[in-house]
């Protein structure tokens, strides 16, 4: 490893480390408010536990486009590679509990939560291709779109929720009161908001060391690590037999995660944040798509499909990440080199 390389990579697994483990807490924490204020395992799962697990990918793309010069490329690829993520650890958590038994513990009415995330991402890769130069107080009209249809999907989701989330489920014995939730909940989401800006950092160091794209990094590398809560919040729901929960968990993240394109907008100030694409977040987009519907399909057909069907189509959901990953690297891997060439003769010319 270069030396340059090491402070910033060095920050870069600390800071990692800080995010997965804080993002955790505040799934621990939020599930905690959920069960002490009586809210639905629908609600839980796709608002509270996805808002509290999506801390990490807000903090790093508010953080990405603050830093000097800023970086709307990484905090783009972060919130599409996160999409992609979270449908690759949907396809391993389903394989490892039991593919078609898993699923069939999934609720019909979470598809109206699975339609608004590839409607959501699906309008992301549009005007990312489209690139619509309308803004007020360079806030761009694509940002407005995008959180417009954020609020009114969910809506349309809490009142689709399943009849039994009607009632309160009952708080699961707890030594956490409400008030000690509330305040851990406060404590930790600050934890995130300073691990992520580290994050963002040491990324932007990384890529600027190296020449990758970092593009790259934030859909490889930076959404591998700000979709860690989320791994884990769906791994404990599903040892504990709250599926729905963990489905929605994903889910949901994915329809956050991309209205914080809306949120970080004003905190970049050179632009449109979903402008600056590039071939790379278009790759990442229409494979998260592909895979959010995948999913669609596999859990609307649980109970028809032969469990060998479904087991293959966890496994296709699992195979097609991994491709859109290649390709996102051989994209980036021209601007490597190219960032290599030029180092080398800069440093031709200073000899």
């Amino acid at each position: 490893m270069s030396s340059a390389l090491v402070v910033p990579v060095g920050i870069f697994l600390g800071s990692a480390v800080a995010v997965i483990y804080f993002g955790a807490q505040l799934a621990k924490y939020g599930d905690a408010l959920a069960s002490l204020t009586g809210w639905g395992r629908l609600f839980v799962g796709s608002i509270l536990v996805a808002l509290a697990t999506s801390l990490p990918e807000l903090s790093t793309n508010i953080s990405a486009v603050r830093l000097t010069p800023p970086n709307p490329e990484m905090a783009l690829g972060n919130v599409l590679g996160a999409n992609m993520v979270n449908m690759f650890t949907l396809a391993l958590v389903a394989l490892f509990f039991g593919g078609k038994r898993f699923l069939q513990q999934v609720v019909p009415e979470q598809g109206y939560l699975i339609v608004l995330a590839a409607v959501m991402t699906g309008l992301a890769m549009l005007f990312a291709a489209v690139r619509l130069e309308v803004a007020a107080w360079n806030i761009g009209l694509s940002s407005v779109i995008l959180l417009v249809v954020y609020i009114l999907g969910m809506r349309v989701v809490y009142m689709k929720r399943p009849a039994e989330d009607e009632d309160a489920q009952e708080a699961e014995d707890t030594e956490i009161t409400l008030k000690k939730a509330w305040t851990m909940f406060s404590i930790v989401s600050a934890g995130v908001v300073v691990a992520g800006f580290f994050l963002a950092y040491s990324v932007d160091q990384i890529a600027a060391i190296t020449g990758v794209a970092s593009s790259t990094l934030g859909i490889l590398a930076v959404s591998l690590v700000t979709t860690m809560p989320e791994a884990a919040a769906t791994i404990a729901a599903a040892r504990m037999g709250a599926v729905d929960l963990g489905v929605g968990n994903l889910y949901g993240s994915c329809v956050f995660n991309v209205s914080i394109l809306a949120f970080a907008d004003p905190f970049f100030r050179q632009g449109i944040l979903v402008n600056q694409s590039e071939p790379a977040h278009l790759v990442a987009g229409g494979m998260a798509v592909v895979l959010i519907l995948l999913g669609l399909v596999l859990i609307l057909g649980k109970d028809r499909l032969h469990r060998l069907i479904l087991w293959g189509g966890l496994l296709a959901m699992a195979g097609l990440y991994l491709a859109g990953a290649v390709m996102v690297a051989t994209l980036g891997a021209p601007e490597q080199n190219d960032a290599s060439l030029a180092k080398n003769q800069y440093m031709s010319l200073n000899l």
